[in-house]
C-alpha cells in the first residue's frame, strides 16, 4: 500500500521556473538565485525577459555598491538564471511558479500546457491573488500539486508569503513550498482560498473606500493620504499605493473579492473603473490619481488638481490665548503641544485637583523629553510655567480658542459647549477634539455655531503629527483659517475634512480592523498570521489586533456602531466577536485581556 502524500518526504525544490518576467516575476527570481536556486525565467516576450535580466543586473550591481554582495557573489547570482520563451524549458523544474496576467483563460492555458511538460512530482504554484486557487487546480491533471504562492512587491524586500492551499492541495506541496519560504529568507503564512488571502483581503477593501471617499470629494487626495500616513503611521497613503500597486489591477482584484463575499464595501469605486478604461492605471501609465514625472516614475508633478501654497482666501483670527477643557491623557497632551509652541494654556477641568494632576502629567511627559536630550531643562520649565490649572472654566474667559477634551459623550460634550458658550468673549473659536460625534450638534449647543469647529488630535498628542480639522455647514471661514494657521504653529498637519462619522482615518480604519476580526471569526486564519500578513505583506506598523487591543475594543466597537448608523452598510455592522468580548469584559491592555493576555499594570 502506497503511504500517503503527508507522509512522504518533501522533495527539496533545487529548480525553480517563474512564467511571467514582469516585476514581480523578475523579483522572485532574484530572490531564488540569491538563494542559491537554479532557476529558469520564461516568458513568450523577447523583449520582457531582456528587461528582466537588465533589472536583475542593475539589482545585484546596487548589491555589491552597497557591500550586500561579492563580485562573485553577484557572478554566480546571474550564473544561476536563464530566460526563454517556451514553457518547455520548465520541464526539470522542482517548482514553477506562474505570475502571468490575472486572468483565468491565460493562466488555465499555462497549467494546462504545464502538464504536458513537467515530472509527476513537479509543484506547480500560482502567484494569483484575486484569483481561484482552487478553480486553477482542478482543471490541472495534478490537482493535488497546486497551489497558491504569493510574495509581495518588490519580492527581494518584502518578507510576506502568502502560501495557499485548496481543498484539494496536498499536505506534502504545503510543507516542500513552505520550507522553500523559509530557506529564502521569507515568513510564510499559511492562508485558505478566497479572492486577497489574508493580506490583500485586508488591504483592497481598505483602498475601495478610500477611492469612493475621494471620488464623494470628501477629502482631498493629498489628505486623505496625509491622514493615514500621519495618523496611523502606514508607509504610503491609500490613492498613492492604488497608483503603485495599478488601478486596474485593484479593479480585478475588487471585482473577485465581490463575486465572493457581495459585500457592497467590496464593490469596487467607480472611480477605480473610470480611471482604468481611460489608462489612467497609475505609476505605469504616469497618471493614476496623482501626475508622475513620466510613464514608470514615483515622482510626483503637480497637475490641476494640487492645492495652492498658502490658498487661504480669508485670514484668521488673532490667537494668543488657548484654553483645554478636560483632565484626561488628551487634555494634558494637547495643553503641552500649545504651551510647547508658546501659547499660554488655561488648563481647566471639573475640579482644581483634576486640574493640578493633569498638569502634572505634563510635567513629567516634559521630564521625559529632557531626560531623551530632546528639550532642555529650561525649556522644559518655560513650558510648563505657560500652564495655569484651574477647576473652574469661568477662567476661560479671556482665551481666544477653547479646545475641549472631555469625555466622548455627546450630552456631556453638549453641557460643556453650553458652558463655553457663556464665559467665552465674543470671537473666540470654540473646538471639540471628538473623534466620532457630529461636530455641529455640539455647535447647535451654543448661540455662536458659526465659532464652532473639529480638532482631531491623535493620541499623544505631543508626538502625532496630524490634525484633522471639521468643517460643519454652519463653520465660518475665518474661523477655519483660523485653526489652519494654529495647526502651521503648533507644528501639526492638518488635514481638512466635512462633519460626517469617523471623519477620514477611523472611517477608512476601523472597517479594515472589523474586517480582520471577521477573518478570525470565520477560522479563516489566525491572530498571529493576520498580525503578522498585514505587518510583512502590508509595512503596517502594528498588526490589526495589536491595534485593536491597544485602542480598546470598547473604543473600538462604539466607533463601529457610530459608523455603521451613519452610512447603514451591512458590510459596517461590528463583528459578534468584537462585541461579545466587550460585554465579557475583555477590553485589550487596558484590562490585561483583550485578543490576547496582557500583563496587568
Amino acid at each position: 500500500m502506497a503511504a500517503p502524500l503527508s507522509d512522504t518526504p518533501a522533495c527539496p525544490l533545487k529548480t525553480v521556473a517563474v512564467i511571467g518576467l514582469g516585476t514581480m516575476g523578475t523579483g522572485i527570481t532574484e530572490v531564488l538565485a540569491r538563494a542559491g536556486r537554479e532557476v529558469v525565467g520564461i516568458d513568450i516576450s523577447e523583449a520582457a525577459a531582456a528587461r528582466s535580466v537588465a533589472a536583475l543586473e542593475a539589482s545585484t550591481a546596487h548589491a555589491v555598491a552597497r557591500g550586500r554582495l561579492s563580485e562573485q557573489e553577484r557572478a554566480d547570482v546571474l550564473a544561476r538564471v536563464r530566460t526563454c520563451a517556451d514553457l518547455t524549458a520548465a520541464a526539470d523544474a522542482d517548482l514553477v511558479i506562474e505570475v502571468a496576467p490575472e486572468s483565468y483563460e491565460i493562466k488555465h492555458r499555462i497549467f494546462r500546457e504545464l502538464d504536458a511538460v513537467v515530472r509527476p512530482e513537479t509543484i506547480l504554484a500560482t502567484g494569483t491573488n484575486a484569483l481561484s486557487v482552487t478553480r486553477l487546480a482542478a482543471d490541472s491533471a495534478r490537482p493535488e500539486r497546486v497551489l497558491g504562492l504569493h510574495f509581495f512587491n518588490p519580492a527581494p524586500a518584502m518578507k510576506l508569503v502568502e502560501v495557499v492551499s485548496s481543498v484539494l492541495t496536498s499536505p506534502q506541496a504545503v510543507a516542500a513550498v513552505t520550507d522553500l519560504a523559509v530557506e529564502l529568507g521569507k515568513e510564510p503564512v499559511a492562508v485558505g482560498d478566497r479572492p486577497g488571502f489574508v493580506a490583500d483581503g485586508l488591504l483592497f477593501g481598505y483602498l475601495n473606500q478610500a477611492a469612493a471617499m475621494y471620488e464623494a470629494k470628501y477629502a482631498s487626495r493629498e489628505d486623505i493620504d496625509a491622514a493615514m500616513r500621519l495618523g496611523c503611521g502606514l508607509p504610503m497613503g491609500p490613492l498613492a499605493l492604488l497608483d503603485l500597486i495599478g488601478v486596474d489591477t485593484a479593479r480585478t482584484v475588487l471585482e473577485a473579492m465581490y463575486a465572493e463575499s457581495r459585500d457592497r464595501l467590496h464593490a469596487p469605486a467607480p472611480v477605480l473603473k473610470q480611471l482604468s478604461e481611460a489608462g489612467l492605471t497609475g505609476r505605469k501609465a504616469g497618471r493614476g490619481f496623482y501626475t508622475y514625472a513620466s510613464p514608470g516614475s514615483g515622482t510626483v508633478v503637480r497637475d490641476s488638481l494640487t492645492p495652492l501654497d498658502g490658498d487661504a482666501l480669508v485670514p484668521g483670527r488673532s490667537v494668543r490665548g488657548v484654553g483645554v477643557a478636560g483632565s484626561g491623557t488628551m487634555a494634558s497632551g494637547i495643553a503641552e503641544v500649545f504651551a510647547k509652541a508658546g501659547y499660554e494654556v488655561v488648563l481647566a477641568a471639573r475640579s482644581a485637583e483634576k486640574a493640578q494632576a493633569a498638569k502634572a502629567r505634563v510635567g513629567r511627559s516634559l521630564s521625559r523629553s529632557v531626560d531623551k536630550g530632546r528639550l532642555s531643562a529650561e525649556a522644559a520649565a518655560r513650558t510648563l510655567d505657560r500652564i495655569t490649572a484651574t477647576g473652574t472654566y469661568d477662567d476661560f474667559a479671556d482665551v481666544d480658542l477653547a479646545v475641549e477634551a472631555v469625555a466622548e459623550d455627546l450630552a456631556v460634550k453638549q453641557q460643556l459647549f453650553g458652558t463655553l458658550d457663556k464665559v467665552c468673549k465674543p470671537g473666540a473659536v470654540l473646538a471639540t477634539t471628538t473623534s466620532s460625534l457630529p461636530v455641529v450638534a455640539c455647535a447647535r449647543a451654543t448661540s455662536r455655531p458659526q465659532d464652532v469647529i473639529g480638532m482631531h488630535f491623535f493620541n499623544p498628542a505631543p508626538a502625532m503629527k496630524l490634525v484633522e480639522v471639521v468643517r460643519t455647514v454652519l463653520t465660518a471661514d475665518d474661523v477655519h483659517a483660523t485653526v489652519r494657521e494654529v495647526c502651521a504653529t503648533i507644528g501639526k498637519h492638518a488635514v481638512d475634512c466635512g462633519d460626517r462619522a469617523g471623519f477620514i482615518v477611523n472611517a477608512l480604519l476601523f472597517p479594515y480592523l472589523n474586517n480582520a476580526i471577521k477573518m478570525v471569526q470565520e477560522h479563516y486564519a489566525s491572530l498571529d498570521d493576520i498580525d503578522a500578513a498585514m505587518k510583512l505583506g502590508g509595512g503596517y506598523p502594528m498588526g490589526p489586533f495589536e491595534l485593536l487591543d491597544v485602542v480598546g475594543l470598547d473604543v473600538s466597537l462604539a466607533i463601529e456602531k457610530v459608523l455603521h448608523h451613519e452610512f447603514r452598510e451591512p458590510g459596517l455592522a461590528p463583528a459578534p466577536l468584537l462585541e461579545h468580548l466587550v460585554a465579557a469584559g475583555c477590553l485589550g491592555r487596558k484590562t490585561g485581556r483583550g485578543f490576547r493576555e496582557h500583563a496587568r499594570r
